[in-house]
């Protein structure tokens, strides 16, 4: 395992290299932690490291098909599977088969990025298995550092990769210290035919054996040629290159983030229990003292009336027997008849327009008939027979049917 200090780290990111043509069971890795330490390694999956706030998935060149094409105004939103028949003249295989991402646009052309589904769907599999969720997928190619004006190449000695723009590049074919690849030449071909032809192109070659003959290669392709530093994707600077999930881009929280709302949801649940036992504690003395006050009034009740055979409302049944016992001395009641009449002819006299057809009355009771009016005038006629001193029921159905009348029920306090 190697250890290298590196500044452009500035959050914890797990770097894992994918190669899509063999079975999801290892790979290589690099995990940047949080003070810009760099961890290196690899195997099997189950061995990386799971604690990065970051999970970076980089595909190898030659598995990513990057291409231009000309999307119908409707192919720009990003649609998948017209994304996928949009790049069906350079694939080789069935559309459906493909995850194709738009990358951007060059000019008046699309950037598209193609790659096989089923098989970076297994690798996003396998890592979740172990526990690793892939935040973000970029390819090799695209992480490439580029200067204006300048293409670069990664070169192995056989074979190798070049970013040709900041969201174009390809996996190029075979070459040899003397002959640089046909793919190279056909590009720049396109490039001068295009007047884009770049000043220089930077050779990132991964050994020193793998250098080339710079002046057969510049002679070969025309282009002034410079060695560059080895190219590393492990080292490249965090959020380098171009996604090319674009059309994944479902948002998902961090590890870093899924810990610290763990910790505030487990202090929420804890205020949330503790406010549950509050309420019912709080539930279960204001019952204890209904029930007491309720037993205070019973007993009160039957020690004035010991007549009682049994006690269902204390309040409503001392108000009974406060009433006749007034009526027993020839005292008034508010719940009498000419009591309960006078205060409802006072409160009718303001609204002249109410048109009383009715008037019943029984133990404390008085029943009116209206005849039916507006909502309005029924809501003045409430208002005032309640600041008369009425308790007034109004049934939300009392227009009774085929009568056209509307009923209210009327009480003393």
């Amino acid at each position: 395992m190697a250890r290298r200090r590196m500044a452009e780290a500035p959050m914890s990111l797990l770097r894992i290299f994918c190669p899509l043509s063999t079975a999801p069971t290892s790979c290589r890795w690099v995990l940047l932690d949080e003070h810009a330490g760099v961890h290196s390694g690899s195997g099997a999956l189950a061995q990386l490291p799971n604690t990065a706030s970051r999970v970076e998935l980089v595909l190898a060149a030659s598995h990513v098909l990057i291409t231009r094409t000309r999307l119908p105004r409707v192919g720009r939103r990003r649609s998948a599977a017209l994304l996928a028949y949009a790049a069906e003249e350079q694939l080789a295989s069935d559309p459906d088969a493909n995850q194709v991402s738009m990358l951007g646009r060059v000019g008046d052309d699309d950037v598209l990025a193609v790659v096989d589904r089923q098989r970076l769907q297994g690798w996003r599999d396998a890592l979740g298995a172990v526990g690793i969720r892939v935040d973000v997928v970029y390819c090799e190619t695209l992480m490439l550092p580029m200067q204006q004006g300048e293409w670069s190449l990664a070169w192995s000695g056989q074979e190798g990769y070049v970013r040709i723009g900041e969201l174009e590049g390809a996996a190029t074919d075979c070459g040899d210290p003397q002959t640089p690849p046909l793919l190279l030449q056909l590009l720049l071909e396109q490039a001068r035919a295009r007047d884009a032809v770049p000043a220089s192109i930077a050779l990132h070659v991964t050994t020193p054996a793998a250098r080339p003959d710079p002046e057969a290669w510049q002679q070969g392709l025309g282009v002034s040629v410079r060695f560059a530093s080895e190219p590393d994707w492990r080292m490249a600077p965090a959020l380098a290159g171009i996604r090319i999930d674009q059309e994944r881009g479902h948002w998902r929280p961090s590890v870093a983030m899924l810990a610290r709302w763990r910790h505030i949801g487990w202090i929420l649940l804890a205020a949330l229990l503790l406010h549950s036992a509050a309420l019912l504690v709080d539930r279960v003395r204001l019952a204890s003292e209904q029930h007491d006050l309720r037993q205070q009034m019973e007993a009160r009740f039957r020690a004035l009336f010991p007549d009682a055979v049994a006690v269902a409302d204390p309040a409503l049944q001392m108000r009974r027997q406060l009433a006749q016992a007034r009526r027993a001395a020839n005292q008034p009641d508010a719940g009498d008849f000419p009591a309960m009449l006078g205060k409802v002819t006072a409160a009718l006299a303001e609204v002249p327009a109410a048109e009383l057809r009715a008037l019943s009355y029984e133990d404390g009771r008085m029943v009116l008939e209206f005849a039916a009016a507006d909502g309005a005038l029924m809501r003045r006629v409430e208002a005032r027979l309640a600041q008369a001193g009425l308790d007034v029921d109004a049934p939300q159905e009392a227009r009774r049917a085929g009568r056209g009348t509307v009923t209210l029920t009327l009480r003393s306090p």
